[in-house]
Formats: structure tokens, sequence, C-alpha cells
């Protein structure tokens, strides 16, 4: 049975030590220091350095720690690559506002360490550039391990208001991530944390397109947005069929009522169960 993947990854600003702290024992899967949006431009430079701080430690965390960097065009971006990108409490760098692979290779080179290799990176599509190249992007570099939006700016630059308006724009990322071999996107952040009904359906939406969990802004979302993703006891139940089934026939197989499963549907089947065993 392979690894879950994360459902939960919790943002927090990255000039909030004290906050950093406290989300690395919140009950998300991952944290991502947030040294982008969440800072004001007075407190780069302190995000940046306190984030160091917590990073160099070679001791391992309670969960993995991601750091969203700031934009990959400016000054800020190269200094944070600097200070963060070798440290070794970093599981992962996310990348803003990526348009195109040469953004990503950019990073992977100026982010390889001296000894060889490249830190996990994960690109955010924000822009109608981005999308229109978004499968350029998902294989720019094998460092690049993930691809997602970002809604809030993609919103702005489309001109969108109706919220069903970005699902061409979801599925997309879904389609480019597969394509290119990587972990199923997670769903963008919903901004209002005290609406927990629509968070929840829109989670609900989300796996309808085929997403695998979602990024959260304060830690009372992570139960809803985990409950979201976590199957079904009936999900449950048809992938125990299924795999039960596989099993015992390594071509094309028929299930007791009549359906025939291919390699596909057993690999969806097995994914289920490996969610449904995740720790609690």
């Amino acid at each position: 049975m392979t690894t879950p993947l994360p459902l939960t990854w919790l943002y927090v600003p990255g000039d909030r030590p004290d906050v950093v702290i406290k989300a690395l024992h919140a009950g998300a899967d991952a944290v991502i220091v947030d040294l982008e949006d969440a800072v004001a431009p007075d407190r780069k430079e302190y995000a940046r350095s306190a984030t160091a701080d917590l990073l160099r430690d070679p001791a391992p965390l309670p969960v993995p720690v991601h750091v969203r960097v700031n934009a990959l065009d400016g000054p800020l971006g190269d200094a944070d690559l600097r200070a963060i990108a070798p440290l070794p409490g970093v599981a992962g760098l996310r990348l803003p506002k990526v348009a195109s692979r040469a953004d990503v290779i950019h990073v992977a080179e100026r982010a390889a360490p001296a000894d060889g290799g490249s830190p996990t990176l994960h690109a955010l599509v924000e822009s109608a550039l981005g999308l229109e190249h978004a499968f350029a992007i998902a294989t720019a570099h094998p460092a690049l391990r993930g691809l997602s939006l970002g809604e809030a700016d993609l919103r702005a630059d489309l001109g969108v208001r109706e919220d069903a308006g970005l699902d061409w724009a979801r599925s997309r990322v879904v389609v480019a991530a597969r394509a290119a071999g990587l972990a199923p996107p997670s769903q963008s952040v919903h901004p209002d944390i005290r609406d927990l009904e629509g968070l929840a359906a829109s989670c609900a939406r989300g796996r309808a397109l085929g997403f695998l969990g979602r990024a959260a802004i304060h830690p009372r979302q992570l139960p809803v947005i985990e409950r979201a993703y976590l199957p079904t006891p009936e999900e449950i139940e048809q992938a125990e069929e299924v795999t039960k089934a596989a099993a015992t026939d390594a071509g094309a197989l028929a299930l007791p009522d009549g359906r025939f499963v291919d390699r596909a549907v057993v690999e969806g089947a097995q994914r289920v169960l490996a969610l449904a065993q995740r720790p609690r």
C-alpha cells in the first residue's frame, strides 16, 4: 500500500514565529510558512530571518514544512531562495505566480545545493499565462513535485466573479498534473474562516473535479477538509471489492455485479484504501 498523500496544508505567516510553532501542532499534514502575501512589505526581512532560524535545526519537525517564497522575478524571491533553500528543515518550496517552465528551471538551478540534487518544488499557477503553460510547468524539472492554483490572483486576472467561472481552470491543472505524473493538486484556500458549510460544499466540488486535499488558513478549517476528502464507507467497500478481485486476476476482471474494471480502476481503489488507512 502506498503512503497516503497529504490532505491538509496549513498556511501561516512567516513573521509570526509563535504562530508557526503552534501551527506545527494544529493537526495539519503539512505547514506552509508564507513569506509572500501574508507578510507586509516592512516585515519581509524579519519573516525570512525568523523562518530560517526555525528551519536551520536538523532535528525533525512534527510535520513537513514548506515555504512560500516571494515573487521569482524580484530581489525578495532571490533573497528567500538563498536563505531558505539550503536549510535542513525545508521539505519544499512553494513558488508563487509561476508563468512558464523557465520560472521552474530558474529556481531549481538557483536552489540546488552544491552537492547536487534540488529541493522539492511546488508551482502555484495564478495567471492566465501560467494556466496556458500548465503542462509545460508541470514537466519543467524533476524537482517539481506539485502543481496547484492560486485562485485569488487568478480570479482577478481573469475577471471572474462567480466561483463556477474557475472550474475550467481547476480542471486544467488537474489534467496537467496527472499528465505529468504528479500527485493530484490540492485546492486553493477558502478565504472565509467562519464559513465552514461553504468550505465543505467547496471541498465536495473540488473532490468531484479531481483535487485531493486543500490548503487552509486557520486550524478550524482542517477537520472540514479532512472529512470532505476521506473516503466514505461505501467507497471503501467498493475499493475493497475491486482490490480483492484484482488479487485473483491480473488482466481485465469482472466484479460480482457485472462491472468490468481495468488497471486504472484498481490503482484508484488502492488510493482510496490508502487514504482510509491514514492515521486519525
